[in-house]
């Protein structure tokens, strides 16, 4: 038997593992005390703006980092002011007085937004059209942008003359040269799809049976469920026919082709393809408003008379082709803005009420794809160039009579309220 012998107690250097928790220990006694400096989880905000600086795009919706100008957000101003007066005309059965109303508060306002514009698509030629015909300058006299614009002040002239519905106001802008001139054709054939459809599967020079049977496959629905929306011509009574030979059901309008074509790309909208002939300016406005939504148009010159033809012809138009989205309508620098005059599908139309009105507008823009509906209320009794003129100053509708003692002179009832909700507000017919 081994005799026992007594041990030291071991130093806590020569226990395994004590010596490097102390070497450890005194490391950390000796460094500096960095907790400001201590890395903190990152917010999604951080993160998002570590991606921004590294020049990586944030997925998930559009790049804000850089803020850009939306020349849409201020061209709705435009045609609000146009619906504004426009609106006014409604069911009193004067098409041009209509037309001629918004015409001057559409030019009136696009003269204060900072840019140069030349209208391309416009009221007509400089002898026909006393404002905003076609080579007009327009805009506040900014060197830039430099841009194209396509108007249309009153799409539905004889829409709000009768009281209908489906008149809007319209406008669209696209950089310098890129908006196609009609020249002397004032109407093509068209076609017009949503973004679903694929542009190369459907065409004007396919039947009508082909498109409709594209379309109904590429919206995953039988073809008795497609609604092919067409103005109602008496030269459309052949489309007709072909359209319910294929099957598909018919949409009708009277006017207003330009709010039927943006129908067609809409998610959820009531129709989904547009054909037939209509006017060449409204399928280049329209072409400008489907390429900011995705869809797409095609076009097909179409000559109403011999004259026609032979001036189109001895300016180079080649009255065979057919226009594409980029035909009509190139690049992506795109703006587009409209706004109800009479209530639609689209757009509701104006609202008139005590000391003022309310308005409807869609505003698009192609580079970021942004669709924004404009819900506006406009107080008579504010400064604002969208607010109307006295348009009915020479009006037999006007009150000639004495003024009231609360100092307003437009009308022994509807001067304004002395006190309370309508105080001192002045009557939407009587201007600014």
């Amino acid at each position: 038997m081994k005799p026992l012998i007594a041990r030291r107690p071991a130093s806590p250097a020569s226990v395994p593992g004590v010596a490097c928790r102390k070497s450890v220990v005194a490391r950390v006694a000796h460094m500096p005390d960095t907790e400001a400096h201590t890395p903190q989880p990152k917010t999604s905000a951080n993160r998002a703006a570590d991606m921004v600086s590294a020049g990586h795009a944030v997925a998930g919706g559009p790049d804000y980092s850089t803020v850009q100008r939306n020349l849409a957000l201020e061209l709705v101003r435009v045609t609000e002011a146009a619906a504004l007066a426009a609106g006014r005309w409604f069911g009193k059965g004067d098409k041009n007085a209509a037309d001629q109303a918004a015409v001057d508060m559409m030019r009136k306002v696009l003269n204060s937004v900072a840019m140069d514009g030349v209208v391309v698509i416009g009221e007509g030629e400089k002898d026909e059209a006393p404002m905003l015909y076609c080579g007009e300058r327009i805009g506040d006299g900014s060197m830039f942008p430099k841009t194209d614009i396509a108007v249309d002040p009153l799409d539905g002239t004889s829409l709000t003359s009768q009281g209908r519905n489906g008149a809007i106001s319209v406008i669209a802008v696209a950089e310098r040269g890129a908006l196609f001139d009609p020249g002397p054709c004032m109407y093509m054939e068209k076609l017009a799809v949503g973004p679903q459809v694929d542009p190369e599967s459907v065409s004007l020079d396919y039947s009508v049976r082909h498109n409709i049977k594209w379309v109904a496959r590429a919206l995953d629905k039988p073809v008795s469920d497609v609604t092919v929306l067409m103005l109602d011509r008496p030269r459309h009574e052949d489309l007709i026919r072909q359209c319910r030979e294929a099957g598909a059901r018919i949409r009708l309008i009277s006017d207003g082709d330009v709010a039927g074509a943006i129908e067609v790309a809409k998610a959820g909208g009531p129709v989904d393809m547009l054909l037939g002939i209509g006017g060449t300016p409204e399928g280049v406005i329209a072409a400008c408003a489907l390429k900011c939504m995705g869809g797409h148009i095609q076009g097909r010159l179409w000559p109403r008379n011999e004259k026609e033809r032979e001036a189109a012809i001895a300016r180079g138009y080649d009255l065979n082709k057919i226009l594409l989205m980029d035909d009509l309508c190139k690049g992506d620098d795109v703006f587009f803005a409209a706004t109800g005059v009479s209530d639609g599908d689209l757009l509701r139309g104006v609202r008139y009420h005590s000391g003022g009105a309310s308005t409807n507008s869609i505003v698009m823009r192609c580079k970021s794809g942004t669709v924004r509906f404009v819900e506006t209320y406009h107080k008579w009794t504010k400064p604002s160039l969208t607010n109307p003129e006295d348009v009915f100053e020479s009006s037999e509708d006007l009150f000639h009579t004495a003024p009231r003692h609360t100092g307003n002179a437009y009308g022994p009832h509807y001067g304004g309220a002395p006190a309370g909700r309508g105080a001192g507000q002045r009557p939407p017919w009587a201007g600014v």
